[in-house]
């Protein structure tokens, strides 16, 4: 069992920068894949960044690559997406995600935290 708590979401203008965090708590954190998915108002969750285990393999939506860089601390039991050039079209619910593949879609996540919402104003 694996507990997330997100943090670190808030308003910024377009252009500027945030630094997403979560922790999480339970065993065999350094076993799971980690990622972080959004939700827009009426959209459905998609996904925005993942890592491996080891933190050594990385993937990004095409829309954010470039721009957000997720890395986690397997020491601290940390996952960040740090989030750079923001943009209007950024506004969702960030979550974190934890789950033993850990791929693009949410059905490979097992444990999900509450969310955090990003406001990019134009």
């Amino acid at each position: 069992q694996v507990q997330l708590v997100e943090s670190g979401g808030g308003l910024v203008q377009a252009g500027g920068s945030l630094r997403l965090s979560c922790a999480a708590s339970g065993r065999a954190f350094s076993s799971y894949a980690l990622g972080w998915f959004r939700q827009a108002p009426r959209k459905e969750r998609e996904f925005v960044s993942a890592i491996r285990r080891s933190g050594g393999i990385t993937s990004y939506a095409d829309s954010v690559k470039g721009r957000f860089t997720i890395s986690r601390d397997n020491a601290k039991n940390m996952v960040y997406l740090q989030m750079d050039s923001l943009k209007p079209e950024d506004t969702a619910v960030y979550y974190c995600a934890a789950g033993w593949v850990g791929d693009r879609s949410t059905q490979t996540y097992d444990y999900w935290g509450q969310g955090t919402q990003v406001t990019v104003s134009s």
